[in-house]
């Protein structure tokens, strides 16, 4: 192989995984607030993968001080992201995590592994598989008794 036909397999290599990286016109109009807020994007990479698209439903700009971004994922569950003074912090279920440390950003991602662990979120339908009501019963005929009037 040639010094020139290296360099042409090399451009045409990092063409290929610059391509498969960058945001593509559909997912830029399915995740409006990623084209919006840029820093965003990165953080959801590093708590989710470049795969986020796997698991995102939708991204929802809900207060806009503190910066605020409800994370639909496809189970129906979902977090937060809030842009504080210093960093990103992450609610999860509840407990704050501040994404500047390393081991917190760690603890976030496991936590969102866990709620996508928990599967999609069923109908509730009121009754249990299997159930069965019971048969409706009819109260056996009394006879009519007589009352005697007050005095």
């Amino acid at each position: 192989m040639t010094r020139n036909q290296l360099k042409d397999r090399i451009r045409g290599l990092v063409k290929q995984v610059y391509s498969t990286q960058a945001v593509t016109p559909e997912e830029a109009v399915q995740y409006d607030e990623l084209t919006k807020f840029p820093e965003l994007k990165s953080i959801i990479v590093d708590l989710l993968t470049s795969g986020y698209d796997n698991f995102l439903e939708s991204i929802d700009w809900v207060a806009p001080r503190p910066t605020t971004f409800r994370i639909n994922l496809k189970n129906g569950q979902n977090f937060y992201l809030l842009y504080g003074k210093r960093s990103w912090i992450a609610q999860i279920e509840g407990k704050k995590y501040y994404l500047r440390n390393l081991p917190e950003e760690e603890r976030a991602a496991s936590s969102i592994a866990q709620i996508l662990r928990y599967g999609t979120k069923e109908e509730a339908t009121g009754e249990e598989p299997g159930f069965e009501p019971p048969a409706e019963e009819t109260p056996a005929e009394t006879p009519p008794t007589e009352e005697t009037p007050p005095a």
